[in-house]
């Protein structure tokens, strides 16, 4: 018995019409209007039979064939007149209600008929008007069906009034030209890091064979070729990690811890002063207090790539000044370094994955191109502002701004070294 009912009411659902946005809004203007059609029947119902209901005082109602006088003394009134008069007055007010119930009733039907022809066409018209209204609403569900990874460059254009309507397509046609840039750049970046990752593979494979190959290798030759094959590998290692840190810097920051700017620069241009007397580099640095909250190795990594930017694309008795401040309540990083000269125009290609711009050899070498998008990304999760900017001698001046941090941060902070000016 459970199966036939299954069966019975899957197929009367199947009978029924889907039930569309558009038929609920029809349904309920139509319902809407029913409800006030019959609010106001009911209304001029009342009053009608109100008016209706107004008739002569009880009491005196002339015969025919008497005057309108006033009528005599109630003593001198003759009995069988008397009851005469009472006798037409009944048969008056019986009239009076039979046409009232008549009229009532022909009002009643009358308004009735109104009521439904008027419902009838009030569907239709809302019908019409919920199709017309709800015409953006198909133009984007035909547009969202027909778009795929590879055809996100179509966009809605809906035109018209500036309504919710349009708003949403809006909104929907600037969340397919992020979708498309964003697909875009992941495309370019997958073929960038498949062609980084297959160099260094090459290269082992390449030395491995030129080794095995060579019937006169000594201990010596063999030595070096694996030297050069565990150079390719460390390459590789640091060029994967730094595809998961700038994975992982793109996902996003879920706990914000406090930290001091000013001793993290510090501590990076430290362990970094060796390099740069190897190199004949001057660091310049002016440390004041720079409370910032994020993620602290992270935000490491970030002023770790842009000194070490700094000390790749530079020159022999260049220089690099680190300086942290608090401008406004917000911890500012400024590093600027000597090099060879930017084009304005080539600034944003910086940021890029794997784009070395006007890199040597030996930078190249150094390098994976990766730092500075690593820089962006980085920022971009701390919810930080980047300013860069070409010098007119040469080299880059690149300002990393961070959020201000709330009092509650702040005080969680060890207390800040006082501002210092060192040079290494």
């Amino acid at each position: 018995m459970s199966v036939i009912a299954r069966l019975t009411s899957r197929i009367a659902r199947s009978s029924l019409p889907r039930r569309t946005v558009r038929l609920r809004m029809t349904l309920l203007y139509g319902g809407l209007f029913l409800v006030s059609g019959a609010a106001l029947l009911g209304v001029t119902y009342v009053l009608t039979s109100r008016a209706v209901s107004a008739r002569p005082a009880k009491g005196f109602i002339p015969a025919p064939g008497t005057s309108d006088a006033l009528p005599p003394p109630e003593g001198a009134r003759d009995p069988l007149r008397r009851s005469g008069s009472e006798m037409l007055s009944n048969a008056a007010e019986q009239i009076l209600a039979h046409q009232k119930a008549v009229v009532m009733q022909e009002l009643l039907v009358q308004s009735g008929i109104a009521l439904a022809l008027m419902l009838v066409i009030s569907i239709v018209l809302g019908w019409i008007v919920a199709g017309r209204m709800l015409r953006p609403l198909r133009t984007i569900t035909a547009t969202a069906r027909d778009i795929s990874a590879t055809s996100l460059h179509q966009r809605l254009a809906l035109d018209g009034p500036a309504d919710e309507l349009k708003e949403l397509g809006d909104t929907f046609d600037g969340l397919l030209s992020r979708l498309e840039a964003s697909f875009q750049a992941q495309r370019q970046f997958v073929a960038n890091a498949s062609h980084e990752l297959r160099t260094p593979l090459a290269r082992q494979r390449t030395l491995g064979q030129v080794s095995l190959s060579d019937p006169d290798a000594t201990v010596e030759s063999l030595r070096a070729a694996h030297q050069r094959i565990l150079a390719a590998g460390a390459q590789q290692e640091r060029l994967i990690e730094a595809l998961l840190t700038l994975a992982r810097s793109q996902g996003g920051i879920d706990v914000r811890e406090p930290f001091d700017l000013a001793r993290m620069a510090h501590e990076v241009v430290e362990a970094r002063s060796a390099e740069a007397r190897y190199r004949g580099i001057t660091f310049r640095c002016s440390i004041s207090p720079a409370l910032a909250a994020g993620h602290r190795n992270l935000a490491e990594r970030l002023v770790t790539n842009l000194v070490d930017n700094a000390l790749r694309h530079n020159m022999p008795h260049g220089r690099i000044d680190v300086t942290t401040r608090t401008v406004e309540g917000r911890a500012t990083l400024t590093l600027t370094n000597t090099g060879p000269l930017v084009p304005p125009n080539a600034i944003e290609q910086l940021f890029q994955p794997f784009q070395r711009l006007g890199a040597t050899r030996a930078a190249r070498t150094e390098g994976l191109g990766l730092g500075m998008s690593i820089v962006a990304a980085i920022a971009d999760a701390h919810d930080a502002d980047i300013t860069t900017s070409a010098r007119p001698g040469g080299g880059l001046t690149v300002t990393v701004t961070f959020p201000d941090v709330s009092n509650r941060a702040a005080a969680a902070l060890p207390r800040p070294e006082q501002a210092t000016a060192r040079a290494w």
